[in-house]
């Protein structure tokens, strides 16, 4: 099946730049806001923000748009209250997605955006600025099992599409080793669950350098890419640049993304695997730089490599 989708970012993850906000992680706005308003304020805010941000009608809407399926980023923190535990009062606002999802006839697709211990050290991953699911055992065997009390509940969904069991990590090359290890006993642990789903595993430094997972490639295990270059013209951190033109001293065109795209291609022919943009997308400033010229050149490019996205 070919993925033509949409990110539910900042709903299940508070994203501060989706939010017009700062960029900082979940848990300190939590702390910040409890501190100055007070915990049942929290509590209150909480609920009245993920039952409007996103509803119902953002699903009919996308189902109008075209859209067969949905990436829904989530934190552990919306699941487990508890290490280990899981309680099913938890699962509300995943469970209103999987209803409203066959209602609109999309496919659903699990992102674990912040996972136990946090991934990297980025504040999209609910970090403070260190990635301690690389450097405790507890943090990592918490994944496993958070995975599968989300497959136990779910595999028998039928919107369910698959798992994107982690999100961007980041690891230095020497520790490499570890993250594949992670991605076999997910997998392995996943698979005893649920063998009927695919389960997409993202490459190294945020979802980008993907040849080490060749060797976890098999049956429903597929790989997910995010693309955001050139870098400083997506994110608009250098302003007044503009496509196509040169960003960094390389002329960025169509030309440009069918060659820096093309080594994810050779990979999927080479190892017979799906690729999955999970992400990809452009500051928008009115369309004054070419953000629009850009977005329908990658979508181009994403489809004459027969690329899945969302």
């Amino acid at each position: 099946m070919k993925l033509k989708g949409i990110n539910l970012g900042g709903w299940l993850l508070m994203e501060g730049y989706i939010l017009a906000g700062r960029n900082i992680p979940e848990h300190r706005f939590k702390k910040e806001f409890a501190s100055k308003y007070g915990q049942k304020e929290l509590v209150r805010f909480e609920k009245l923000f993920r039952s409007n941000f996103i509803d119902e009608d953002d699903f009919r809407r996308i189902s109008r748009l075209g859209a067969n399926c949905l990436r829904v980023p989530f934190s552990f923190n919306l699941l487990e209250k508890k290490p280990f535990v899981c309680d099913s009062r938890d699962f509300g606002y995943l469970d209103a997605v999987f209803c409203w999802a066959d209602k609109y006839k999309l496919k659903v697709i699990l992102d674990l955006h912040a996972a136990c211990g946090a991934q990297n050290c980025d504040w999209h991953a609910d970090s403070a600025g260190s990635a301690y699911l690389w450097k405790r055992r507890i943090f990592r065997e918490r994944t496993y099992r958070l995975w599968e009390a989300v497959a136990a509940r779910y595999k028998d969904k039928p919107a369910l599409y698959g798992y994107d069991v982690l999100n961007e990590p980041v690891v230095s090359q020497e520790m490499i080793p570890l993250l594949k290890d992670f991605y076999r006993i997910v997998i392995k642990r996943l698979k005893a669950v649920d063998k009927k789903h695919t389960i997409f595993i993202e490459g190294n430094l945020w979802a980008q350098r993907i040849d080490f997972l060749k060797e976890l490639l098999q049956d429903n295990v597929a790989v997910s890419i995010h693309s955001y270059q050139p870098l400083n013209f997506a994110f608009n951190f250098v302003p007044y640049l503009s496509y196509p033109g040169r960003v960094d001293g390389i002329r960025w065109s169509k030309t440009k993304l069918f060659r820096y795209l093309l080594p994810y291609y050779n990979f999927s022919r080479r190892n017979k695997v799906n690729i999955f943009v999970g992400e990809f997308g452009v500051n928008y400033r009115g369309n004054c730089a070419g953000e629009m010229n850009y977005l329908k050149d990658i979508l181009d490019v994403f489809n004459n490599y027969g690329f899945s996205y969302t």
